[in-house]
């Protein structure tokens, strides 16, 4: 469905790009020795190269090379044997060389796609326009002091990989998608660990407007350094309503860098936009053209990972799953992998219901990692044969469940120890139901009236009396034969 929104001259559609800026997973930065460890005290990590100084030339890492590599045959994108880095010049007190080393006309990994997974179960291609690196610049603080502002260069080179969409996205709703999809790729690929709140992932969003049914594109603008999901959606929401006011009063926009208040949850001028021309790009002098072979990319190729897109169509087609339960479940390699664990050998559908369900919630409400859960792969699977063979009912199994959560106890042991398992002798049924239907011979009469919905409350009855340990389908079929319903 078409995501248009309304003016008072007619419909509006949004064009939506966006520039990525993923940090790449490696021990060193960029063009230096210095370490990438998050959270160092400021200016702990930087070699002469990242402040600037002079005479100090830049030397390629070559794990970062291997890591846009790795993540343009992520995104089925085009692998320049050939790349050139440049000089990006502008002036910024946290950018000490007075440019920054970046790619331009020949970038690293050339056009892509990504699919994103509609809400209605179908997938959308968005084009990824290139995919280069570039040193990131420090940072500037400005609020440890009222007269002063600081800077950190513990980012300054620090190796980044600049992924641009084409202007393919036609809502907020699927820029986050886009969002999150290459993110489950980068950490698919271990190439980026795609933590926003860190700064290892940031966005800037570009947005214009235009009428219904139009195909020409209008002036964007560029929202810089958005860093969640739901504030990227948010700027965007924003911009593009701005952009029809200034359109139906008359007006024209004019191109420019914006940023997003999230406190506001608006957008607001940062400078006019520049244009190429104004960063005076040129090859760097200092660095030679990159060359890879075919043969090193073949390698790379040979070692990438069972990617999101494929993992959920094996899950469809292998374990039986819906394509929503199997797009919840390799969002993350990691929950796919601790599902595959679960469900090795057993009923994959119960398994699935059991990740999904009890056992996300428990991870949540714990505030651990899935790397370290509240219960292992191996003592979920056998709470699931112990649903499967009828040892527990869904209810003690829920039971059993929180106790696990709670001891750190095997499903078996708790059973034991606690005498939770569940009762499927059919004389020990009978006598319960007998007892109940004894102490409420006015419902029995009811029901033979023919108001078989309290048929449901009696089961109710029988099974509180049992402390749910009852097996619910006998519960349920020996009522019905005494009752006559």
């Amino acid at each position: 469905m078409a995501y248009l929104l309304e003016g008072e001259t007619g419909d509006w559609e949004v064009v939506i790009g966006l520039e990525v800026h993923a940090q790449v997973i490696s021990k060193s930065k960029l063009f230096s020795g210095a370490p990438t460890d998050f959270g160092a005290e400021p200016n702990q990590q930087v070699s002469f190269v990242d402040a600037g100084f002079p005479g100090m030339l830049p030397v390629i890492n070559g794990k970062c090379v291997e890591q846009a590599v790795r993540t343009g045959l992520g995104l089925k994108a085009q692998v320049n044997l050939r790349s050139v880095f440049a000089r990006k010049n502008y002036f910024y007190a946290d950018l000490p060389q007075g440019y920054q080393i970046s790619q331009y006309e020949l970038p690293i990994i050339g056009e892509g796609e990504l699919l994103i997974d509609m809400p209605d179960g179908t997938s959308r291609a968005i084009g990824i326009e290139r995919l280069h690196l570039e040193q990131d610049a420090g940072k500037s603080i400005h609020d440890q002091h009222p007269t002063k502002s600081f800077i950190d260069l513990n980012r300054s080179g620090v190796a980044l990989m600049e992924i641009v969409s084409k202007p393919d996205l036609r809502s907020p709703e699927e820029a986050g998608l886009y969002i999150a999809k290459l993110r489950s790729i980068l950490r698919y690929l271990g190439t980026c660990d795609g933590n926003m709140a860190e700064g290892s992932m940031r966005c800037d969003a570009n947005v214009s407007v235009r009428p219904k049914g139009a195909t020409e594109l209008r002036t964007r603008c560029e929202i810089k350094n958005v860093n969640s999901i739901r504030f990227v959606q948010q700027a965007i929401e924003y911009e593009a309503r701005r952009h029809i006011e200034v359109y139906e009063s008359g007006g024209s926009i004019r191109q420019e860098t914006r940023l997003f208040d999230s406190g506001k949850c608006e957008t607001r001028s940062m400078r006019s936009k520049e244009h190429a021309h104004d960063y005076r790009y040129f090859p760097d002098p200092d660095l030679l053209p990159l060359v890879v072979t075919q043969d090193f990319v073949d390698g790379i190729k040979a070692t990438l990972p069972e990617l999101p897109d494929e993992k959920k169509e094996r899950f469809s087609r292998d374990y039986g799953l819906s394509v929503y339960d199997a797009g919840v479940l390799v969002a993350e390699r990691a929950s796919a992998d601790f599902f595959e664990t679960v469900a090795k050998g057993r009923d994959s559908k119960l398994a699935a219901n059991w990740v999904m369900g009890d056992f996300f919630g428990a991870l949540n409400a714990s505030g651990r990692t899935i790397e370290d859960p509240p219960v292992s792969a191996a003592d979920l699977g056998q709470l699931v044969d112990l649903i499967k063979d009828g040892t527990l009912s869904g209810r003690l199994a829920k039971d059993v469940f929180a106790l696990m959560v709670e001891t750190g106890k095997s499903p078996s042991s708790l059973v034991e120890e606690r005498g939770l398992k569940q009762v499927t002798d059919t004389g020990a049924i009978e006598a319960a139901i007998d007892a109940v239907l004894a102490a409420n011979p006015d419902k029995v009469e009811q029901i033979k009236a023919g108001k078989v919905a309290l048929m449901g409350w009696l089961v109710g009855q029988v099974m509180k009396a049992t402390q749910g340990k009852a097996n619910p389908a006998m519960v349920n079929e020996l009522l019905a034969r005494k009752v006559g319903a």
